[in-house]
């Protein structure tokens, strides 16, 4: 009977307990995971009490999720981990659009409008117009891209942090015309805290650290044979670009949104003056590029 009464050899233990048949990329994560773990406990000497303590942190952060919310992505989120992710999986993606977190606000199904239209009907907020082109990383227009959008309201509230909003709002999905331009009228985005309600909120507060994430605008752009992006766009001049509570901000996803006074520009983009206009250009690149840089990564290595 094998005794696990030294703590390197208690970790070796649990290791070998993986079965040799295991899936080869799980037992990868699954070994590491283990020595990581391990490696943490031993390195801070978790007492039983913070032990406990955990549990019953990641038991609440559980409590906290729903069909509405995910306090896990907001944990993974406020401890870099979740761009860290993304920046291990979009290492080779050199002239494409930068992506960052999806966020945990995305939803399914968001209405569809005409290219040109308006997100943000009948919520107050300074009127805005996004406008660009989707394009392939050889120039080529994407006619028909879809790009789904989303945002927080003035107050910096999401539809699904409200009661009574009547369904999916500040949220719309549209194609980009034949030449893969596309417009949008929406409301100013504005900075926001994220939900400090719940376990993330407490762990802010003994970090040290604010809550607050700046104005952006959600995008997800997608379009046959090519890679999906996830990304923002951030209002440049923003007071938190550099202390994004989430670590999301890129300088290549800042753009200036201008205000204009002009009420004949205001009239021909359906909206009222004073208004702000924004412009950015998303590029993709084609689907299997990320596989295909690996292995020839891997055969250069060899």
């Amino acid at each position: 009977m094998q005794k696990n009464d030294d703590e390197s050899k208690l970790t070796e233990a649990v290791i070998a307990r993986l079965s040799a048949d295991a899936d080869p990329r799980f037992r990868r994560v699954m070994q590491s995971l283990i020595r990581h773990v391990h490696d943490f406990v031993r390195e801070v000497e978790l007492t039983e009490d913070e032990w406990f303590e955990a549990i019953k942190f990641l038991t609440a952060t559980g409590q906290k999720c729903d069909d509405k919310r995910q306090e896990f992505i907001m944990l993974s989120d406020v401890l870099g981990v979740s761009m860290l992710v993304d920046a291990i999986n979009h290492r080779s993606a050199e002239g494409t659009t930068e992506t960052t977190v999806l966020g945990p606000f995305f939803v399914h199904g968001a209405p569809e409008i005409e290219n040109g239209g308006d997100m943000a009907a009948g919520w107050d907020g300074e009127p805005t117009c996004v406008s660009g082109q989707v394009r392939a990383t050889d120039g080529t227009p994407l006619a028909g891209a879809l790009l789904d959008l989303w945002q927080s309201n003035s107050e910096g509230n999401y539809d699904v942090q409200l009661a009574d909003t009547g369904g999916r709002q500040l949220r719309a999905k549209l194609h980009a015309d034949a030449e893969g331009r596309f417009r949008v009228r929406t409301i100013l985005p504005t900075s926001y805290p994220v939900p400090t309600d719940g376990p993330m909120g407490k762990v802010l507060e003994r970090m040290g650290r604010h809550p607050m994430r700046p104005a952006h605008l959600h995008f997800m752009v997608s379009a046959p044979g090519y890679e999906t992006v996830v990304t923002h766009l951030f209002v440049k001049g923003d007071p938190y670009l550099d202390s994004d509570v989430v670590f999301g901000v890129k300088d290549s996803l800042i753009v200036d949104f201008k205000r204009s006074e002009s009420a004949s520009e205001a009239q021909k983009l359906g909206l009222q003056a004073p208004f702000y206009r924004a412009s950015y250009d998303f590029v993709l690149r084609p689907a299997g590029a990320a596989r295909r840089l690996a292995a020839r990564s891997a055969r250069d290595a060899a």
